[in-house]
């Protein structure tokens, strides 16, 4: 009979694995988002919650995958999604300059999650375009964690 569970010491590395697969999914629509427009998101509802959610999953997936690896690790337990950067920064898991950059995500996630409704158009559209390449930065450093963690 084959075992429908992985075994208990293989679950966070394979909840790392998923949260990685949606990372590399949300970055996916983030880039194909970064056709639209300042208008498109200005005007078009359904652009704006597209481009919205997609930045939502990827900061979250994010730090999701920091989480497991604090607790993987276990280094010290933080005590905001900010901070989980900085762990990781200072355990020399990521570069310190990218776990800033990313800090700074976290921060615009709460704005995403918790004033939704008040946000500004210019600065998402900043966001969309400029700030990708800090994901994919994290992603690849996580990659070679993984990679060297065996």
């Amino acid at each position: 009979m084959t075992a429908l569970i992985e075994p208990s010491w293989r679950e966070p590395e394979m909840r790392v694995l998923s949260h990685l697969r949606e990372l590399d999914e949300a970055i996916k629509d983030w880039e194909r988002y970064q056709r639209f427009s300042l208008e498109d998101l200005k005007t078009d509802r359904d652009t704006r919650n597209m481009v919205l959610h997609a930045m939502l999953v990827s900061i979250q997936a994010a730090i999701d995958i920091s989480s497991h690896l604090i607790s993987k690790n276990q280094l010290k337990r933080p005590a905001t999604y900010r901070e989980v950067f900085y762990l990781l920064g200072q355990a020399g898991m990521i570069p310190e300059e990218l776990a800033i950059e990313l800090s700074d995500l976290a921060g615009f996630r709460n704005v995403l999650v918790h004033i939704y409704w008040d946000i500004n158009l210019d600065e998402i559209y900043s966001i969309l375009q400029n700030d990708l390449k800090t994901l994919r930065s994290f992603r690849d450093e996580i990659k070679e964690v993984l990679r060297n963690d065996g």
